[in-house]
This record gives C-alpha cells, sequence and structure tokens, in this order.
C-alpha cells in the first residue's frame, strides 16, 4: 500500500485548509501553541511596524510646516550708537542678543561648539539615533559629557517649541528637526543656532556672549576663548568662572580633546591653548548706569513719541544712530563736574546743547548717575526762566516796528498795571534805549515794554520760537511773563534761542538720527525749518543778544574769543539761574536749581558758599568751559545782518575780548559708562515744584 501522507494537525480525511496571509491563531497548532506567534509573524510585525513608523514619520515630515521662531528667538536688543554710527553709546531692551552672519563667527568657534555640542552635525540627518542610545547608556552609568539631542534639535526646540518635557514635544521636535534639515543647510542651522542659544550672563548668542565674557565681538575670540563659550552651553550657569571656574575648566579641557579628535586642531594646538581671562560679572555695570543713562532715555521717550512701542524697543532689534556727540558729550559731563558745586546736595544742573540748523542735541547733561535719579535735569526737570525770557519780547517788538534805539524809563520801582516792580538790587538807569536794557536785563523797561505791545504776543513768541505751549506757568499771559514765570527745560530753551541763531527758521531739537532694523532704513533725520520769525527780527535778536555777551551780564560767556549771544536769567528768592547762549552753528543752555529733602525749590543763596547765584556767574561759566571744546574744530562765524546799518558795524560797535589762551582741542577721552536693565522704580513725571504765578506784590525775576 502506498504510503499516505500526512499532514500535521489536521484530521485524516479532512479537506485541506487554505493557506492565510497571517496564520494567526496557527492552524497547525493545538491548544496554547496555536496562541504562540511565530518567529516569522514576529519579525513581520517588527518589520511592518517599522515601516509603518517610517511611512508616518515621513509623512509628518512632509506635511509639516516649519512654523514662525518664537519671539525670544527672534528678539534682540535695540542698540544705540553715537552720532558716528560706529561706537556703541548703549542698549536698550530686555532681550540681550545680536544676531551676526555666519562668516563673522569664527572657525575655531563653530568647531569648538559642534565638539561640545553635536560632533557628528555634518554626518546626520537632523537627529542621531547612535548619539542617542549613547547618551541613554552613559546616563546609566552616571556619567555622560554629550546629550543626545542634535544642534538642529536644540535649535528646533528654542527656536519652534516649549522646554517642556513630554513624549508629544519630544516627536514634534524630531520632526521639525528632520524638517529644518530639508529646507535649511547645515550652515544655515548652526548660524541660527549659534545667534539664538542662550550662554550665561543673559547673552543670547554668540556675540553677546562674547561680550559679556570678553569685552570684545564674537570675530576676535581667540581658540581658548571659543572653547570656553562653547563649554557653557551645557549649563550657563553652573559653568559661570565666577562661581565654577574648577567645572568650567574641565569642561573646557573636554572642549578642545573633542577638537583634537577630530582633528580640527592639533595636540600641540590644545596644549598651547591658555585658559583665558574674563570680565566679572559681578563688576559689570548696569545699562543705564551713569551719564549716559539720561541719553539713552531720552532716546527711549523719543521713540515712543514717534509711535514705536516699549515691546519693540525690547525686542525689536532696532539699530539707532543718536544725534550725540562723544566728544561734545565728554566736554558737558566735565564742564558739569568740574563747576565746583555739581556735588551740592539738593543742586539740579542741567544741559543741553543743539545744533542751530538741523535740532541735532550733540549733548546733554541730565545729572550724575541715572541710576540714583531717573528725572533728567536737561529735558524731564524744569525751572522759573526768569529773563532769558526777555529776547521773546524783543522779537514781539521787532515786529511792532520798536527798534532797539528806542527810550524807556528804567528806574527802580516802577509801578505797571499794578504790579510793583524792580530791577536787580532796585538798581535805577534813568531813560535808557532798548539795547541796553537789554544788555543791562533792566526789569521795569521789559514789563513796561510788553505791556504796550501785549503779553499775548509775547507768550506767542516764546511758542513760535520753540517754547512748548504747554510749558508750566505759560498759560495766560500776564505783565510777569516777560519776566520768566514759565519753567520750560534746558532742551526747549537751547531749542527756542536756536531759532534765532538759525534766523528766525525754527528745527525741533531731536536726538535721533537714523533708525534702521533688520538691515532696512525705517527713519533718517531730514530736518524741516519752520519760519518763526522773520530774518530781519531774528538779525535784530541776534544783534542784541551779542551785547549781553561782549559787555552785560552774560560777560564770563565771551571767553570763548568767537562771536556769541545769550541771555542771562534769574529769578527772585534766588529760585533759579540760567545762561541760553550760541554760536552761529550751536546753542546751549544750562540750568541751575535747588531743592530740599522733600523735593520743593529752595534758594540757590549759599550755593559755592558765595551769596546769590546768577545767571551770569557759575551757568555762564559751565556754558563757556563746554562750548570752548565743542567749539575747538568748528570755523569761527560771525552773525549775519540785515540791518547793520541801524547801528553801525558790529566790529565798531564792539569788540570781542582776545582769551588768554586758544580755545582747547577736543578732549581725546570719552564717557567711561557704557551701558542693560532699567532700574525697577518707575520714572517720574517733570514737573516744577511750584506752578504758582507771582502776586502783584512779589519781587519779579531779576537778571
Amino acid at each position: 500500500m502506498a504510503a499516505q501522507s500526512k499532514q500535521r494537525g489536521t484530521t485524516p480525511g479532512a479537506p485541506a485548509r487554505a493557506k492565510r496571509f497571517i496564520d494567526y491563531p496557527r492552524g497547525a497548532k493545538t491548544g496554547v501553541r496555536r496562541w504562540i506567534p511565530s518567529w516569522r509573524l514576529i519579525v513581520g510585525a517588527i518589520v511592518t511596524g517599522f515601516l509603518l513608523m517610517i511611512g508616518m514619520f515621513a509623512a509628518a515630515v512632509a506635511f509639516t510646516p516649519v512654523p514662525e521662531a518664537s519671539e525670544l528667538a527672534r528678539s534682540e536688543k535695540t542698540i544705540v550708537y553715537w552720532n558716528d554710527g560706529k561706537s556703541e553709546l548703549g542698549r536698550l531692551g530686555e532681550a540681550n542678543r545680536i544676531s551676526i552672519p555666519f562668516e563673522d563667527m569664527p572657525v575655531t568657534l563653530r568647531q569648538a561648539v559642534l565638539a561640545a555640542e553635536d560632533r557628528e552635525f555634518y554626518e546626520h540627518g537632523g537627529f542621531d539615533p547612535t548619539a542617542i542610545v549613547r547618551a541613554g547608556w552613559n546616563d546609566l552609568r552616571g556619567g555622560g559629557t554629550q546629550g543626545g539631542s542634535t544642534i538642529t534639535q536644540q535649535y528646533a526646540k528654542n527656536a519652534y517649541l516649549t522646554h517642556e518635557q513630554t513624549l508629544v514635544r519630544k516627536a514634534r521636535e524630531l520632526v521639525l528637526s528632520v524638517k529644518l534639515e530639508t529646507e535649511a543647510s547645515k550652515d544655515e542651522i548652526l548660524g541660527d543656532y549659534l545667534n539664538t542659544i542662550y550662554m550665561g550672563r543673559g547673552a543670547y548668542g554668540v556675540e553677546t556672549a562674547s561680550q559679556a565674557y570678553f569685552g570684545k565681538p564674537a570675530s576676535e575670540l581667540t581658540l581658548s576663548e571659543s572653547a570656553v563659550l562653547a563649554a557653557v552651553i551645557r549649563a550657563p550657569s553652573g559653568y559661570d568662572p565666577d562661581t565654577n571656574e574648577e567645572k568650567l575648566r574641565a569642561r573646557y579641557q573636554y572642549v578642545l580633546d573633542g577638537m583634537v579628535q577630530k582633528g580640527w586642531i592639533t595636540p600641540a594646538e590644545a596644549k598651547a591653548a591658555k585658559f583665558p581671562k574674563f570680565k566679572s560679572q559681578k563688576t559689570a555695570k548696569n545699562a543705564l548706569a551713569g551719564t549716559n543713562g539720561y541719553l539713552l532715555e531720552s532716546i527711549r521717550r523719543e521713540m515712543l513719541r514717534r509711535g514705536y512701542t516699549e515691546e519693540d524697543l525690547n525686542v525689536g532689534g532696532f539699530r539707532i544712530v543718536s544725534t550725540f556727540d562723544k566728544v561734545d558729550q565728554a566736554a558737558a559731563v566735565e564742564s558739569v563736574q568740574n563747576s565746583g558745586v555739581s556735588q551740592e546736595k539738593g543742586l539740579r544742573i542741567g544741559l543741553t546743547s543743539v545744533k542751530t540748523d538741523t535740532g541735532e542735541v550733540i549733548a546733554m547733561y541730565g545729572g550724575a548717575d541715572y541710576l540714583k535719579n531717573q528725572l533728567s535735569n536737561a529735558d524731564q526737570a524744569v525751572g522759573l526762566a526768569g529773563s532769558t525770557f526777555k529776547p521773546f519780547a524783543l522779537a514781539a517788538a521787532f515786529e511792532d516796528d520798536i527798534s532797539l534805539d528806542s527810550r524807556w524809563d528804567g528806574n527802580s520801582p516802577r509801578t505797571i498795571r499794578g504790579y510793583k516792580l524792580q530791577n536787580e538790587s532796585n538798581v535805577s538807569y534813568g531813560n535808557v534805549s532798548l539795547l541796553t536794557a537789554i544788555e543791562k536785563s533792566v526789569n521795569t523797561v521789559f514789563v513796561d515794554l510788553s505791556d504796550q505791545i501785549g503779553h499775548e504776543k509775547v507768550k506767542e513768541a516764546a511758542i513760535r520760537a520753540g517754547v512748548p505751549a504747554e510749558t508750566v506757568g505759560l498759560g495766560t499771559a500776564d505783565p510777569t511773563t516777560v519776566l520768566g514765570t514759565a519753567s520750560p527745560t534746558t532742551m526747549d530753551m537751547a531749542g527756542a534761542y536756536a531759532t534765532f541763531a538759525n534766523r528766525g527758521e525754527r528745527v525741533t531739537p531731536t536726538t535721533i538720527k537714523e533708525i534702521s532694523r533688520g538691515g532696512s532704513v525705517e527713519y533718517v533725520l531730514s530736518p524741516d525749518p519752520q519760519r518763526a520769525f522773520s530774518t530781519e527780527t531774528a538779525d535784530e535778536v541776534n544783534y542784541a543778544l551779542q551785547k549781553v555777551v561782549t559787555s552785560g551780564t552774560g560777560f564770563a560767556a565771551s571767553s570763548i574769543g568767537r562771536p556769541a549771544a545769550g541771555k542771562t536769567g534769574t529769578t527772585d528768592n534766588n529760585k533759579s539761574a540760567w545762561f541760553v547762549g550760541y554760536t552761529p552753528q550751536i546753542a546751549t543752555a544750562v540750568m541751575l536749581v535747588k531743592q530740599d529733602k522733600r523735593g520743593n525749590a529752595t534758594t540757590l543763596y549759599g550755593t559755592g558758599g558765595g551769596g546769590s547765584v546768577h545767571g551770569g556767574d557759575y551757568p555762564a561759566r559751565i556754558w563757556a568751559n563746554y562750548m570752548d571744546v565743542a567749539m575747538a574744530n568748528l570755523d569761527v562765524e560771525s552773525f549775519e545782518s540785515t540791518n547793520e546799518n541801524d547801528y553801525g558795524s558790529s566790529n565798531d560797535y564792539y569788540r570781542y575780548p582776545t582769551p588768554s589762551n586758544s580755545p582747547s582741542q577736543r578732549p581725546s577721552k570719552t564717557p567711561s559708562q557704557s551701558p542693560s536693565s532699567s532700574p525697577t522704580s518707575s520714572r517720574p513725571t517733570a514737573s516744577p515744584s511750584s506752578s504758582a504765578k507771582p502776586t502783584a506784590t512779589e519781587e519779579p525775576a531779576v537778571p
């Protein structure tokens, strides 16, 4: 009998069962064995699952768009430069980051970072499975110095995702990493990473980190400095040299060893590298410390007035070229601080200097240290203007065809429309010309003049010149308006007097020359002069105010040895002292006021160990010392005149004194303050201690 083949697991004589694609439960087995998958099934399931995962991952990569980078990753501090557009004045904002081109990052810096964070960066496609496994194994052993995340993964997490530790976030990180590698080159990814990674000391990116640790741009980093920056990436606070130098040294050596391992440097180069010296974080200055803080805050306020927001300034990455001149600013600081009274308790000294034709503020003294007092003496603090308002009355008088040789009653005291008036020291001048009256600052003449032309016209002339209409004390015009009961800032008055110097054309003072962002220029200063007075009127004012300097109350200002005009101002009870003066090129205002412990205005009497303080002494001397430097490299120019024949040749009328020394050269030293975080205290608003106008029985302002 022919042997009959048997089919295992089947009943003899039963029809053969059709084969299944997936034989599970296993038909050829019985009992428990039916439910144990075969090795073929296990392998098939693994392969199938793996292929499905690859397919799903590929689909996720294909259909996942790369989102916009997070605000933090894109944010940059606003950098402010001096008027040369090259020297940094300081920074505004919270995000301490500056982006630089990839080619400006030294090759050794790139290699050091790769050695520290991702040695196979240029070989993998976004993530490195072997690195992940290696990192996990090292973690289990309690060691490990290199993480499992690639640089691409780190960048994806920092730029696009949160830092939450979840599987979903990690999956998105992997997808985005691969997606990035398909849309950007390796150099682009590495460059973006190096511009955004946090590196300690508040610095994001290698440029600000280089400044924070070494005080130099990233392009100048040495091998050892590059290795240090690469070393701190892993744990910036844990590797800061101020607190953990030993730990940093170990990580630093790991980086150098990695560079040798990859063949990027030789063992000899690694051995020759010397552990670098650092800027101490403990001694780093606040961005707004010192006198430069007032400049930066003035720029910030002007940016807000131009429609930019605080958020724009904090993270917008603007590049602002200011109007401030580094040398002129140093001269302003020096002239105030060497005045002999700058340290007196309660004394505020303000100074603002502007170019007469453009309105560019080239120097400003707002105080000794912004962090100690946030109210700027230059463009926020105010003081009664005193007799510095008399030139506005002159301008209004000239427009009413009143001439400088008109005669007036200069006796003292006098009562005009119920106001009892007297001159400084109650001196009577008799019958004097208007020219003599401005030279000697005769109060009684100017109140009489204001009464005749109309007090409103004096107020109007001040506003046309550039004094803001909302200035405290400038509301209702009356006989005291001409004596300076309004309280402007030094910036207001420098700008107003610049109008006369500019022959009647007003330009608004500004601290900003250019604004750019992302390489695109958004604003360039383009002065738009507005006609405030006729050329003839301005020329007559200039003619008269030169007399104040050559032989009048402002004689101290004549020491600069070139044509200059100006006016002193002192108030009753010695509450303020001013000198506002100008050449054809530059107008500068200096103000002294004093406050008691409660912030109320008090008398200047006794300042400097003397008696009363007048505009012709400390203010005029500060002005002259500053202008001596500010004008040093400018041509000597005379004021033009359309009415020279009315009063004879200016050279015949007076002569400028010959200075004992030639004007000093511009100093080479620059302000030491360099600015990043603003103080926590809120900024006070600028307001005078008292806005009350004097009554008819009060003494008016004196020269």
